[in-house]
């Protein structure tokens, strides 16, 4: 499968600076920038900037970013699933992984994670995929936030519906292991119908509950 990208960006403007909404990035763009040392969210920010470069290097690979300046402030990433998840199982060409999102501290009240996703979605290839997310509230930063899971989990579902993105249900022991976890689900308007009845079948691989 073909994984053509059409770059778009965006100036948001604000009372103190202007931040650069843009993507997808090449790997060459992302070397040349630096990573805010407040997005350490998954692992240290120099340690996620070169897997951003890997991820922006991948055939199917997509990274959105926000910078001020030469300055990495928030980013999205598109791949394909983890080969160890049940995601991968399919094999499927045309089933994404919204992966990671992340916005520095200090940024975000300024709306860069709604404006990452729009600006990714402007590409219509998207209408290609089945692009999907698994949020786990182990990953959410409820400390900094100063909310509990059930107010972030609805500041999620918020942020991806932004772009039509919508719960699903699955058997997934993972998303099952707490309620707040979630699959949120987005089907391209040109994903054929046999792909979409594969992904039913990730999605509930115990028979009596499909």
């Amino acid at each position: 499968m073909e994984h053509p990208k059409m770059y778009h960006a965006h100036i948001l403007s604000h009372p103190s600076t202007e931040i650069t909404v843009e993507g997808p990035v090449s790997p060459d763009i992302l070397q040349r920038l630096r990573m805010h040392p407040e997005l350490d969210a998954f692992r240290k920010p120099e340690e996620q900037h070169a897997a951003l470069v890997e991820i922006a290097g991948l055939p199917e690979g997509r990274m959105i970013i926000a910078r001020e300046g030469d300055l990495i402030v928030g980013y999205v990433t598109f791949h394909y699933p983890d080969e160890m998840e049940r995601w991968s199982q399919g094999e499927m060409p045309d089933l994404i992984e919204l992966g990671a999102i992340e916005v520095a501290n200090e940024y975000r009240s300024l709306g860069l994670g709604s404006a990452m996703i729009r600006t990714a979605f402007e590409d219509t290839q998207m209408e290609n995929y089945i692009v999907f997310t698994t949020e786990y509230y182990w990953h959410w930063d409820l400390k900094t936030s100063g909310l509990d899971v059930w107010a972030y989990r609805k500041m999620m579902e918020r942020l991806m519906q932004t772009v039509d993105m919508v719960w699903y249900a699955t058997d997934d022991p993972e998303i099952c292991s707490h309620p707040a976890n979630c699959l949120m689900v987005r089907i391209g308007k040109n994903v054929p119908l046999e792909s979409k009845e594969r992904f039913d079948q990730i999605r509930f691989q115990q028979r009596f509950m499909y």
